[in-house]
């Protein structure tokens, strides 16, 4: 399956996050340009952005891998995010507009609807979309970023307990959706750091300071689609 040449950063950070290239493994031009059906220029492109990102490092006499963070490393994401997220929220109530308010009351509607029929699939994608929406709410292209960038690797380097789609869950998205539309940055800010404190426990890292290294996994799966949460 053929790609468009622009989506393959997209593509091979999917892969890294569900696991298709394991932590630690080789990422070869040939073999990256041969399985999305590019050249190789785009994935070299690809993999100096991943570089920067810290889902890549490149390795004497290796070349391009895999990253793989420490435990340290990433309970320092979980951190970050407790930090940013409440922030974000706080400066949306500033500087949402009535677009914003209505795509996040219409994604907390769906999340309960979809809670309450027990869709977990759907309520993780729109669990994210909801803290997409948000932080661009907080008219701030670099936080958004930032943002983005936070609940990429901790999807790739977590897993999740608790589901998102629990009534509880998307009631707390609700309330913080109204403290936006009152413009209340500190009750945003508040509720906001309640969720992801609460969110964070369910967290579980993936891996362990023991585990080794893996090569690529399924390499014969269809390539991933660049999705909406990015």
């Amino acid at each position: 399956m053929r790609i468009p040449a622009h989506s393959v950063c997209t593509a091979i950070r999917d892969d890294i996050v569900t696991g298709v290239h394991g932590r630690g493994s080789r990422l070869t031009e040939e073999l990256l340009a041969r399985r999305y059906g590019v050249s190789r220029v785009p994935v070299r492109e690809a993999l100096r952005t991943l570089e920067a990102e810290g889902f890549v490092v490149t390795r004497r006499h290796a070349g391009a891998c895999v990253a793989e963070p420490t435990e340290q490393e990433a309970a320092d994401l979980l951190e970050t995010r407790t930090l940013l997220e409440p922030l974000g929220a706080s400066r949306a109530a500033r500087r949402r507009t009535e677009a914003h308010l209505k795509v996040l009351r219409g994604l907390v509607r769906l999340g309960q609807e979809r809670s309450r029929q027990g869709r977990g699939e759907d309520l993780r994608a729109l669990d994210g979309w909801f803290h997409e929406t948000l932080a661009q709410a907080a008219g701030s292209p670099s936080l958004t970023a930032m943002l983005t960038q936070l609940r990429r690797k901790i999807a790739w380097m977590y897993l999740v307990d608790a589901p998102t789609g629990g009534v509880e869950h998307w009631a707390e998205h609700g309330a913080v959706v109204d403290a936006v539309a009152r413009g209340d940055g500190d009750r945003a800010r508040a509720l906001m750091a309640l969720h992801v404190e609460r969110s964070a426990a369910a967290h579980r890292l993936r891996f362990t300071s023991g585990d080794h290294p893996g090569g690529v996994r399924n390499a014969q799966r269809p390539v991933n689609m660049p999705s909406l949460r990015h």
